[in-house]
């Protein structure tokens, strides 16, 4: 059922509005009721992190412009940098074709990624010497 919603979307014409919450029901939860979330900075394009969200978390960050996820590991949400101070300030937001991924971007204060460095995605594959290589500037 869901899935035909997106269908449908695909015959829609550029510029036409879609009430919010409709489409928020319609996005395709897990099983744990979670989305995956790519966090990408707004002004370089680079990707941040990945990330759940429930539908709490999501009507949290539309509410606040604050990125708020879904912490597996302690089992609630998770404003980004509560803690830390390495905020994340909501500056757009798209839902993917089907409906089964987020894609956020941000204004990122501090580093994203709880090593310290700018982007958790510092490990950069080196296929044709069959390694991988430790990079990425700590914030």
């Amino acid at each position: 059922m869901k899935r035909n919603y997106f269908i449908a979307l695909e015959h829609y014409e550029n510029n036409t509005p879609l009430a919010l919450p409709d489409v928020i029901e319609q996005l395709a939860f897990n099983e744990q009721g979670l989305i995956p979330v790519i966090t990408q900075d707004a002004s370089t394009g680079s990707m941040l992190m990945f990330a759940w969200m429930n539908k709490d978390a999501l009507r949290k960050t539309l509410a606040t412009g604050r990125m708020t996820y879904w912490s597996r590991s302690r089992q609630q949400l998770w404003v980004k940098g509560e803690t830390s101070g390495h905020t994340q300030k909501l500056i757009a937001m798209s839902f993917d074709c089907d409906g089964d991924a987020i894609l956020c971007q941000v204004e990122q204060q501090g580093a994203a990624c709880h090593t310290g460095r700018r982007s958790c995605f510092y490990l950069q594959v080196e296929a044709d010497k069959q390694q991988v290589r430790v990079s990425g500037d700590r914030a």
